[in-house]
């Protein structure tokens, strides 16, 4: 049958792991049909169904799960040896993928890097807490800051920072002028949520569950900055981490009077347990831990 065709694999580990041929597409820098080419190559090769058909959401079979899993691997340690090789080369340069479901860490974390190791290069890639940990584990980043992380063994964690959740609302609230917001006045407002997968719609449905707290509605928006333009209108209150309510005043950020559990609130650098003693990640964990002396 021969050796197995190190591009086809690509192929199907971005398609996997994207879960969409388009994006995968984007994300390799090819033509579409080129990589249903390559997939359906692999699979006639092995006489292998990858996945349960083409349409979405992408389904693997058993064996594309398995296979899956092997790519991750295949494709995280080709990452450790060109680390390897480039730290015996003795080159100054580092390049670094943070992945990210917190804008303003992510910023904080590679302002402190770039500050103490040189010629270092950070990319930063904002996305939700799932994606974030499959990025990571699909090396397509090579760090992350994430809050209440799933613990996985094939990830290394360090606490990085301890948040806490503050209610938004706008200047011309009657509570705006106030130190405390009592959380049964949410029971009367229209509630301005991110979706289900957000970390701060976890820590605030999980703070309203704890004080059998119903909003009067609920409307749910998809991102930060619509979610504080619609406060601005009055269209609604919602909650925001205390250190992602940026200074506007439209808005008023106010604490709430009780707060969910702290390990909703705390947020982790994680990395690949096999990178973590790469020469890069001993600077990025100095990095750390001068971000968390300087809190």
């Amino acid at each position: 049958m021969g050796v197995v065709n190190h591009q086809h694999l690509r192929a199907f580990h971005a398609v996997a792991s994207e879960g969409s041929f388009s994006r995968a597409a984007r994300r390799l820098n090819i033509s579409q049909p080129t990589l249903s080419q390559q997939v359906k190559a692999l699979e006639t090769r092995h006489h292998a169904q990858l996945f349960e058909g083409r349409r979405r959401p992408l389904q693997l079979t058993p064996i594309g799960y398995e296979l899956l899993q092997l790519t991750r691997r295949m494709f995280a340690t080709a990452e450790e040896i060109d680390t390897l090789l480039d730290e015996r080369s003795g080159g100054e340069h580092h390049r670094l993928r943070l992945v990210s479901d917190s804008p303003v860490h992510s910023v904080r974390l590679a302002q402190t890097a770039m500050h103490h190791v040189s010629g270092l290069e950070v990319e930063v890639q904002i996305d939700n807490s799932s994606n974030t940990l499959a990025r990571l584990l699909d090396a397509r980043a090579d760090i992350a800051i994430i809050s209440d992380p799933q613990i996985d063994p094939r990830l290394f964690y360090r606490p990085l920072f301890v948040d806490a959740l503050s209610v938004v609302v706008s200047s011309s609230h009657p509570l705006a002028g106030a130190d405390v917001f009592p959380l049964e006045r949410i029971g009367q407002e229209c509630l301005l949520t991110r979706e289900t997968s957000s970390k701060t719609r976890g820590a605030m449905d999980s703070l309203l569950n704890a004080n059998d707290i119903v909003p009067a509605r609920r409307i749910e928006l998809h991102s930060r900055e619509t979610i504080r333009e619609a406060v601005a209108l009055n269209l609604g209150i919602s909650l925001f981490f205390a250190s992602e309510c940026p200074p506007d005043t439209r808005l008023r950020a106010i604490r709430p009077d009780a707060q969910p559990d702290t390990t909703l609130l705390t947020s982790y650098f994680v990395c690949r347990s096999e990178q973590r003693r790469s020469a890069l990640m001993r600077m990025m964990l100095q990095a750390v831990d001068r971000m968390v002396a300087a809190a």
